[in-house]
């Protein structure tokens, strides 16, 4: 596939191309995949259409950007040299723009231009690289827009609408000769400021002012605004045409200006080399590794505490989706953290798959049937799923509290977070923490220049007025989300993380798993009714220990707090005052408490005294002196009671409202069934159906695997080899015009594709699909019967068959051209 001759256009280059070299472009641009083109042509095509080139252009880093606007800047075609001049300079300016740098960019620049040519962003050999055109209309300035090198337009392209009386006033001022062809004139004018002999000798007769105004415009923007009277500096620069007219108001500082100011460099700053990732500190990993696995733990910890608090049904979803401003502070003074923490674990729990909406009338959240299943795994097993969804989900809990693009507020678990980007930029700054040496905490503010120098045109605002671009944002929301998470301990990357990001999650867990504490089977029960857990709690004791108290601190020991209403959840439960006298015997170290045996005792003695049923609801009690005491109560109005009998009372309210307000007035009543037996209410028992984890939002077309791109490749050079056919009866070396099908009888068509199935030959053939799309290909007919051809598709590497009314017309192939 190799070239004698340099390549003319952007289709013969990739033509040239060996085929990992075309594997290599579609692996770095998959857009150009969607649909597979039919051809090299239709893939040069593709290449260089805006969007595409836009996304090429999003991927480079900071000195291949800088490469190619060095080149949009540059003449077409460039050679090496002058590119490398415009990045390097010319030498006029070693104090500031020292040697070493200039080695650095020598040293970088066939690297850029290797993922640039890559790309297909440019072409050529290098005595004429040619950056593609699209890129060149992106990055190149005009005489309306500076580049974003911040040169403006040549000379050339600012006096194209300039009279011939007003060029020949700006040569005699310059001292340039006169003529009467304004192109001799605008060469005259070019020469004078690419001569660096003569541009210096011009600005020495400069007044100083002038100069400090070409000074403001040299780097950019190079647009000003002018009077209609200007200042005498601004005059004598207009008058020696350094500054040219754009418009009645508007001058420029003309390109070739600009780089005679610059010594030559197309940028103030050539970035060749990415900036290094620091250190703030040093740690021993030892203890990096035990604070991750504590906060490890404490995030497990936190989502179950989270979901258990909405075993029931968890608060109501907004009509436009998501968790409202009330209920994300209910749910962050519950877990006794801020806010912005708080809506972390709720969208990690939903990332996780453990949380959803339970889709009824009464739309709410609640656990998923998949949260029973991680409940039950080891620790190191249930860190390691969080960790994995978090890494992989688009979702972007920093965004909560700000707003949308139309001034909206967005809220935790809205549609809105979504953000495709965000699993890359969790990846990339964890892999350069991983580079870094165990126990190392980097250094947030170098993170974040080595992401702009990775991706600098990746930014995007978050939101209206936000000048912080969205991959920094997101970074430094990783750096805070891993601290949570465990994924780092104190700063620097945990080993466990390291396993996770190499080996995978069951390595991870099992590296994680030693630095985890046994759960125990223990409390410590104290007489102020409270009971310290020194460490983590087998699964069945925590349970039955939240139903039987209220968690009244967290850290290194729980402590629970044992409350009447605590106690009486726990017999709502089905518990008895026996079975909790005995569980607390059982699992604690210390004697049970008199005062806590007695709270057992009396919140027994009054469960269920009074029973609630359906009248709408009723309550009655075998002691008519309680309900007297009821009715009596000024706060029983709003329960609107009336007596049916000495031991019965109805209500016009339903029986859990009425359960409900019985409480608040201090009473313990029981629900009970149609039967009379009461009623138990486990926690737990509200799940949503089955629901699977949320899917990430793609960041663009999927990298394709090596099948998908052998496969891929094949076909484009046979439809290339379809498109580029020489045909026997076309003239002597002549190819098909490409596109264009070709067209026989149908009589014709049917004796050369016979014809060919007997020979074995292939052939060129136009087909038309039930679509009514056009393609060419070149098959090897095997077998003609019954208005079908089945044949060799070169083009799709397999056999296929035909139908005959579908193809437009055949031709033969030249002698050599499958060759």
């Amino acid at each position: 596939m190799g070239m004698t001759t340099p390549p003319r256009t952007l289709a013969e280059a990739l033509r040239a191309r060996d085929d990992e070299s075309l594997a290599g472009l579609l692996r770095a641009r998959p857009d150009l995949l969607n649909p597979v083109p039919g051809d090299i042509t239709q893939l040069a095509t593709r290449a260089g259409t805006r969007a595409s080139v836009v996304r090429a252009l999003e991927h480079l880093d900071r000195f291949a950007l800088q490469t190619a606007e060095a080149l949009a800047v540059a003449a077409d075609p460039a050679p090496y040299e002058t590119l490398l001049g415009l990045l390097t300079g010319d030498g006029r300016d070693d104090g500031e723009h020292r040697d070493d740098a200039g080695a650095a960019i020598a040293d970088a620049l066939p690297g850029a231009l290797a993922t640039l040519r890559e790309q297909a962003l440019i072409w050529g050999e290098d005595d004429r690289l040619r950056l593609v055109r699209t890129a060149r209309e992106i990055l190149a300035p005009s005489p309306q827009h500076a580049s974003p090198t911040g040169l403006g337009p040549t000379v050339a392209e600012a006096t194209s609408g300039m009279s011939p009386g007003r060029l020949q006033e700006i040569l005699a001022a310059a001292g340039l000769p006169a003529t009467h062809d304004p192109v001799s004139a605008v060469a005259s004018l070019s020469a004078l400021f690419t001569d660096r002999a003569r541009m210096g000798a011009l600005l020495d007769t400069a007044p100083a002012e002038a100069l400090s105004v070409l000074d403001r415009l040299v780097w950019g923007p190079p647009y000003g605004e002018v009077t209609p009277n200007p200042t005498p500096p601004v005059k004598w620069l207009r008058d020696h045409g350094l500054l040219l007219p754009v418009s009645t108001r508007t001058v420029v500082l003309p390109r070739e200006a600009a780089l005679h100011l610059r010594a030559g460099r197309a940028h103030r700053v050539p970035e060749p080399r990415p900036p290094a990732v620091e250190a703030v500190a040093e740690r021993d990993p030892q203890a990096v590794d035990s604070a991750a696995a504590g906060q490890a733990l404490l995030a497990v910890n936190t989502v179950e505490e989270l979901l258990k608090s909405w075993n029931g049904g968890g608060p109501a979803i907004l009509r436009a989706g998501g968790l409202s401003v009330r209920e994300l502070k209910k749910t962050a003074t519950a877990l006794e953290v801020p806010e912005q923490v708080a809506a972390f674990w709720v969208e990690l729990a939903y990332a996780a798959g453990l949380l959803a909406s339970d889709g009824e009338a009464d739309e709410r959240y609640a656990p998923t049937p998949a949260y029973d299943d991680w409940a039950e795994l080891p620790a190191q097993e249930r860190w390691t799923a969080l960790a994995t969804a978090w890494l992989a989900a688009t979702r972007t809990p920093g965004l909560v509290g700000g707003q949308d693009a139309k001034g909206r507020a967005l809220s935790a678990l809205g549609p809105e977070l979504d953000r495709s980007a965000a699993p890359e930029v969790r990846h990339r700054v964890l892999s350069l923490l991983a580079a870094l040496a165990p126990g190392t905490a980097p250094d947030p503010e170098t993170v974040l220049a080595r992401l702009r120098w990775e991706r600098p045109l990746r930014g995007a605002s978050v939101s209206p007025g936000d000048t912080t671009d969205l991959r920094s944002r997101v970074a430094l929301w990783t750096l805070n989300e891993s601290e949570l998470l465990g994924i780092t301990g104190r700063g620097a990357l945990a080993t466990h993380t390291r396993a996770l990001l190499d080996t995978g999650p069951a390595e991870a867990a099992a590296l994680l798993a030693p630095l985890i504490p046994e759960p125990l089977d223990h409390v410590l029960l104290q007489a102020d009714l409270t009971a310290v857990a020194p460490g983590p709690l087998e699964r069945p004791l925590a349970d039955m220990l939240s139903a039987l108290a209220d968690i009244e601190s967290k850290g290194g020991a729980t402590v629970y707090r044992f409350t009447p209403g605590s106690v009486r959840r726990a017999l709502d439960a089905g518990q008895s005052a026996a079975d909790l006298h005995a569980f607390l015997a059982a699992h604690s170290r210390t004697p049970v408490p008199q005062p806590l045996s007695y709270l057992i005792d009396d919140v027994a003695r009054r469960h269920g005294h009074l029973r609630i049923g359906a009248a709408s609801s009723y309550v009655r009690c075998d002691d008519e002196a309680v309900l007297n005491e009821i009715l009596a109560d000024k706060r029983s109005v709003t329960l609107r009671l009336r007596r049916l009998a000495p031991t019965a009372l109805a209500a016009q309210i339903d029986p859990a409202s009425l359960l409900e307000g019985l409480r608040e007035m201090g009473y313990a009543p029981a629900a009970e069934s149609a039967e009379g037996d009461v009623l138990i209410t486990r926690a737990g028992a509200r799940r949503t159906p089955p629901r699977t984890a949320p899917v990430p939002v793609p960041e663009g077309p999927p990298v394709p695997d090596a099948t998908l791109l052998g496969a891929a490749v094949r076909a484009i050079r046979a439809g290339d080899t379809a498109a580029t056919v020489v045909r026997k009866d076309a003239p002597e070396a002549s190819a098909a015009e490409p596109g264009a099908l070709p067209r026989t009888t149908s009589a014709e068509t049917l004796a050369t594709v016979q014809a060919a199935a007997m020979t074995g030959s292939a052939l060129w053939i136009g087909y038309v699909n039930a679509d009514g799309a056009a393609s060419q290909r070149v098959i090897a007919p095997v077998r003609v019967e019954g208005g079908f051809v089945t044949a060799y598709d070169h083009t799709a590497d397999e056999v296929r068959t035909y139908p005959l009314h579908r193809i437009t017309g055949v031709a033969e192939l030249a002698d050599d051209a499958t060759a």
